[in-house]
């Protein structure tokens, strides 16, 4: 199991624009660190499956963790202190 924790930036170029008032962290943006942060010895082809559960907002405490790659797939979720905010899988191999 990989871990790596993240804390969201309050001042996110993302949070403006999405939305006014009550600032959510665009699930693409969720993707693209749980993407960055993933174990070096994955290939990351693409994303087979992805799951939000709970909106994150500015300051969150994000923890990613990584189950053990197989040939094919690397699972992962996305917790905000007790609760799991998103989990996913990415397909794994080598690009052509």
């Amino acid at each position: 199991m990989n871990d790596t924790r993240w804390t969201v930036p309050a001042d996110h170029p993302a949070f403006p624009g999405h939305f006014p008032g009550r600032p959510i962290l665009p699930g693409v943006v969720l993707l693209d660190e749980a993407m960055r942060r993933a174990p070096a010895t994955a290939a990351i082809r693409g994303l087979a499956s992805a799951k939000f559960l709970r909106p994150v907002g500015p300051g969150a405490e994000l923890d990613f963790r990584y189950g053990d790659p197989t040939a094919t797939a690397l699972r992962f979720d996305v917790r905000h202190g007790e609760h799991t905010v998103a989990t996913g899988s990415f397909t794994l191999g080598a690009l052509p």
